[in-house]
């Protein structure tokens, strides 16, 4: 009894402070899968932080998309891990902590929509937004996009500098 109440506590404990997830209904198993969801991208944030390339990209699928915050930023696996390999050479990649979790299930439960807040030293608070696939009995990447938050009152200027490109 103690060991089954073990590991879904300690998966508690290892979820970001304000984290939040929005299951279809509160019963143990999706509440775990959420978990479990929100493990993946976690220790994915904590694999770039630390420049852990292989581990990195073993949380993708191998036809995984990233899109990046710039129009020409759309890399399917094997671009992005080209374009990382650099960054993460020296032991760091980039760091965005996760400070707000969202996560959606279909049906099956073989497909998770999440999006999430982030914070980055150097570029904010931004969003992040995921779409996850059952392989077997693990959760991987299939889909990530990264988006610059903009308030509303501040589009319109952020629109017109755009422009002047």
């Amino acid at each position: 009894m103690f060991r089954a109440l073990l590991i879904p506590c300690a998966l508690l404990l290892l979820m970001p402070a304000g984290c939040t997830t929005t299951p279809r209904s509160y019963d143990y198993e999706t509440v775990f899968m959420a978990q479990r969801v929100n493990m993946v991208l976690s220790s994915w944030h904590m694999a770039a932080d630390n420049g852990l390339y292989e581990f990195y990209f073993d949380q993708m699928t191998d036809d995984a998309v990233f899109l990046g915050t710039d129009a020409s930023e759309r890399w399917t696996k094997q671009e992005f891990m080209e374009y990382a390999r650099e960054p993460f050479s020296d032991g760091n990649g980039w760091t965005y902590e996760q400070v707000e979790y969202h996560v959606a299930f279909n049906d099956k439960r073989d497909t998770a929509w999440v999006d999430e807040i982030l914070e980055n030293e150097k570029y904010g608070t931004m969003r992040g937004t995921a779409v996850l696939v059952l392989d077997g009995e693990d959760w991987k990447i299939a889909h990530y996009s990264l988006t610059f938050l903009i308030p509303n009152e501040k589009a319109g200027d952020v629109v017109e500098l755009i422009a002047e490109d």
